[in-house]
């Protein structure tokens, strides 16, 4: 009989079942996993949103209070912000989201949530502390002077601060914004606008505060001119430079040690003191280093006051150590600090008279030299007061910044050291040659030697457009210009000496000033296509169009430029010269051109 194979037994099919359940288990166990962590992760995601937007509501608050100088409220706002913070980086720190940052998809906008968390978390905790402990009493004179040491102790502080902010942007700069969602890259984006802004404010006041003792004379006595600009006249940083007072700075104490002459006085220089540009001379023929009252054509500030420190200095033998130059509306933000000021033989100036008093009144009673003797010795009894006054600090830091944000105080040094410090800040009316963001430059220039500055009401509405294929952007720009002059009434010392003109006609130079490496395309006055001058300067082209106004009337300038290249921000910026009565702006953005 044949030997008997034996086969292997197959498993039954209980046994068949139950393999089947206990994969369907793992199965489900798997997937009840998967979806508790998804859950969680989503949890995650909502709170961290909610407390990133809870901080960038409270980091508006700390801001508007520092800048209001509300220093329990800012300690206040500062805290909750510091918890906020912490929740978010907390939210965006657990292994959940640790792990989705390397899923395909999602990954990148989970990671650059969490780096935007921590960012704000580290300013909340090492930054802001450090500013909001500054007290903005030590940088202000009081009384007629100013603690070196104390000013010290604050640039220590601002450093501190400074160097968090810096650290923290140039972080958040290595984050690509390609492929992220448009909320997130949004987001990113204006937190980089912001930090660009909040760094460049902490880096020029600190390195201000570090320069502040030796400007002050705590290692040696240094003088200035105050110089008072004049709007009547229009100039591109604000006003003609009339008379000046000269200031003496000694171990902290600020006092006017001197009336100057007026600029009639100065008279003109022939030959010009200087040999000026190819670039400014096709623009601004010689005049600029003939005439005194010319000297500010040009929008950059520092070549302005160079110009004019050295005509005094050759007319009087004064040399100072830079320029401080001032216009009647500063004037008024600080007289609603100090008060009103009497006016060494001249009327009482008030905040809501001076403007009034010093660019219209003035001219129906006093003649031209007394004119620039008024005005010089009104800028030097307001500041005489504040300096020798003593003020709330956070009201007079108030009246500064809204002066300085306005480009109605302007200073240069003559130490090239310290000019380097001060570039960044508006203070300086630096014309940059390199931006960050696309600035375009509306100045005007009056051209006719009249003094009818005071009535004219300027506006413009800057409108980012569409993204080119070549990188760059185009900008539009609708600039208005209206006069308020009566039809009569007016003295000769107001309507000037021009006679290609009628009389209260308002003859003004418009220049505008293309984005940095930008162009200009071309423009319309009222509708229609006009020629306009052209030239360039500090890396800027410009064109110049001659507006003739008759009391009552308004005329309308469009000009389209370009930005630089590779210009992605949806964001610009206008600078435009200070005037009697403040511009109405609008700056209409548009999104990112990656977007």
């Amino acid at each position: 009989m044949p030997e008997s194979v034996t086969s292997r037994p197959r498993p039954s099919r209980r046994r068949r079942r139950a393999r089947r359940r206990r994969a369907l288990l793992i199965a489900l166990v798997s997937l009840s996993l998967l979806l508790s962590a998804t859950g969680w992760l989503g949890l995650r995601v909502s709170q961290a949103r909610t407390h990133l937007l809870n901080a960038a509501a409270l980091a508006q608050e700390l801001s508007s209070q520092l800048l209001a100088g509300d220093t329990d409220r800012a300690q206040r706002t500062l805290a909750a912000l510091q918890e906020q913070a912490a929740r978010a980086r907390t939210a965006t720190g657990d292994p959940s989201w640790w792990a989705a940052g390397w899923t395909p998809y999602a990954g990148d906008d989970l990671t650059a949530v969490r780096r935007v968390a921590v960012a704000i978390d580290d300013l909340s905790r090492t930054a802001f502390p450090s500013l909001v402990g500054v007290d903005p009493a030590a940088l202000l004179p009081q009384r007629g002077g100013l603690d070196p040491a104390a000013v010290r102790d604050v640039a220590q502080q601002l450093a501190a601060g400074d160097e968090v902010v810096q650290r923290v942007r140039d972080d958040l700069a290595t984050i690509s914004a390609d492929g992220l969602v448009p909320q997130v890259a949004s987001a990113l984006t204006r937190l980089r606008t912001e930090l660009d802004r909040l760094a460049g404010m902490t880096a020029t006041t600190s390195q201000v505060a570090r320069i502040l003792p030796p400007l002050m004379g705590a290692e040696g006595p240094r003088t200035y001119l105050l110089a008072a600009q004049n709007p009547a006249e229009v100039r591109a940083t604000g006003g003609m430079l009339g008379a000046y007072a000269v200031i003496r700075a000694d171990g902290g104490r600020v006092k006017i040690v001197g009336q100057g002459a007026s600029a009639s006085e100065l008279l003109r220089f022939d030959p010009p003191i200087t040999k000026l540009s190819a670039e400014m001379r096709r623009l601004y023929t010689d005049l600029p280093g003939i005439f005194p009252a010319n000297v500010n054509l040009t929008p950059h500030f520092p070549t302005a006051a160079k110009l004019y420190r050295e005509m005094v200095r050759r007319r009087t033998g004064t040399e100072v150590d830079g320029v401080l130059a001032v216009d009647p509306v500063a004037l008024s933000y600080l007289l609603e600090v100090i008060g009103p000021v009497k006016v060494p033989q001249g009327p009482q100036l008030t905040a809501s008279t001076a403007v009034r008093t010093l660019l219209s009144e003035a001219y129906l009673t006093l003649d031209v030299a007394e004119q620039d003797e008024f005005y010089a010795a009104a800028a030097a009894a307001t500041f005489d007061t504040l300096l020798s006054k003593k003020v709330p600090p956070a009201d007079a830091l108030s009246a500064f910044r809204r002066s300085v944000e306005e480009r109605r105080i302007l200073f240069w040094s003559a130490r090239s050291e310290e000019q380097r410090v001060l570039a960044d800040s508006r203070m300086s009316g630096v014309l940059p040659e390199q931006e960050s963001e696309p600035t375009v430059g509306v100045f005007l220039n009056d051209g006719t030697g009249a003094k009818l500055g005071y009535y004219l009401r300027p506006a413009a509405t800057l409108t980012v457009g569409e993204c080119r294929p070549d990188g760059r952007r185009l900008l539009r720009l609708a600039f208005s210009l209206a006069s308020s002059a009566p039809k009569r009434g007016l003295t000769p010392s107001v309507l000037g000496l021009g006679t290609s003109i009628p009389p209260y006609t308002v003859r003004t130079l418009v220049y505008v000033f293309s984005p940095a490496g930008g162009a200009v395309i071309g423009g319309r006055l009222d509708g229609d296509e006009v020629s306009l001058g052209s030239g360039t300067e500090r890396g800027r082209q410009v064109v110049v169009a001659t507006v003739e106004l008759r009391p009552g009337t308004s005329r309308t300038l469009e000009v389209d430029l370009l930005t630089a290249e590779r210009t992605v921000a949806g964001t610009a910026d206008l600078w435009h010269t200070p005037t009697a009565t403040p511009w109405t702006t609008q700056i209409d953005p548009a999104p990112a051109c990656n977007q």
